[in-house]
């Protein structure tokens, strides 16, 4: 970190943490997070009015701690950036509107950047700046996107993405199958822990050798999710006892395969030698684990940042506000919209 590098503010309201992080350069003052996830516990998933309040109820008081706790003040914030898409639109209009008011008010210019390439630029607050191309696997509860990365302010370049389910989102489908707690991702990644992956061979979606000149880089889940519930179903309809921590290992392990397999295929093709996994679904253990035992083989380097930078937070849209600042391009205008669908070759309007 050099010492005229800027500080930037980063506002994060895609879904529902409110997330409020400085960042000067690859350097993280201070990330502070507030969630909504308890109010949204009992209804089995993220309600957009609830997650839209509770962002309007935080925001002031998650900045005044994320200003306290890293000792700086609003004017001498350099640039403020904000999640501008993909997401949900209440929750990203609040965020969005925030950061116009900081800006306007502070006469800073202001950066609307991508959410899921945010994922990816967290890594260098924690592994340093990324090297000239690296693979990016991007996994959460509404995304699963592989990314080619020539730069990560300027140079993004989209291969394959989900095309229904995301990883994430067949995990909560599955645990309401299994009669989990929402979100279901932690709990069937505690119960596989104890489970055999073998016991059960669920389908890989979209590694048919028909899927692999269209889709070779595409994710599919959903007929997955459709092959758990059946199994299940069968079992339950002849009086057979479910043998929950099997399951759970059995539908983790085809999640991870195809998801790891696909990506060292593409990093092999594009002549690649450094992953990054990022999003909430990346604290998956069995993921986690076959990423690193497949790079291993290959020859990959593989960062992953630690847990509390997968799920959402202000650090990504720090980092990558403080990496578009940097690559001198220009500011947003004050009257951008949100995109709730922005596509992941937009890094920043």
């Amino acid at each position: 970190m050099a010492s005229g590098d800027p500080l930037v503010l980063g506002i994060e309201t895609s879904c529902d943490e409110t997330g409020v992080a400085l960042v000067r350069g690859d350097e993280l003052l201070f990330d502070a997070v507030a969630s909504s996830m308890e109010e949204h516990a009992r209804y089995g998933g993220i309600i957009p009015e609830v997650a839209s309040r509770a962002h309007l109820e935080a925001m002031v008081p998650t900045v005044e701690r994320a200003l306290a706790e890293s000792g700086v003040t609003l004017e001498q914030v350099d640039a403020i950036a904000c999640t501008a898409g993909p997401g949900l639109v209440g929750p990203l209009t609040i965020g969005t509107a925030a950061a116009k008011s900081l800006a306007l008010a502070l006469g800073k210019p202001l950066h609307g950047v991508n959410h899921v390439i945010g994922h990816a630029a967290v890594d260098q607050l924690v592994h340093g700046q990324f090297p000239d191309r690296v693979m990016a696997l991007v996994v959460s509860g509404g995304h699963s996107s592989l990314l080619l990365v020539d730069d990560v302010a300027t140079s993004v370049t989209e291969l394959g993405s989900t095309l229904d389910d995301a990883a994430g989102e067949a995990f909560d489908k599955v645990g309401r199958l299994l009669g989990l707690p929402y979100p279901g991702g932690p709990h069937i990644d505690r119960l596989a822990r104890d489970g055999d992956p073998t016991a059960i061979r669920f389908p890989r979606g979209l590694t048919a050798r028909k899927d692999q000149e269209k889709h070779a880089y595409d994710f599919s889940f959903s007929g997955l999710k459709t092959a758990v519930a059946r199994w299940v179903e069968t079992r339950e309809d002849a009086g057979e006892e479910i043998p929950v921590n099997d399951v759970a290992a059995s539908f983790a392990d085809a999640v991870a395969d195809v998801l790891t397999a696909k990506t060292i295929a593409a990093c092999h093709r594009h002549d690649v030698g450094t992953l990054v996994v990022g999003g909430g679904f990346s604290a998956n253990s069995q993921l986690r684990e076959m990423a690193a035992q497949r790079c291993a083989e290959a020859g990959i380097e593989l960062r992953i940042p630690p847990i509390r930078f997968c799920t959402d937070n202000g650090a990504m849209i720090g980092a990558l506000g403080s990496a578009v600042v940097r690559a001198g391009l220009p500011p947003s205008s004050l009257d951008i919209g949100v995109d709730s669908s922005m596509p992941l070759t937009t890094v920043s309007v």
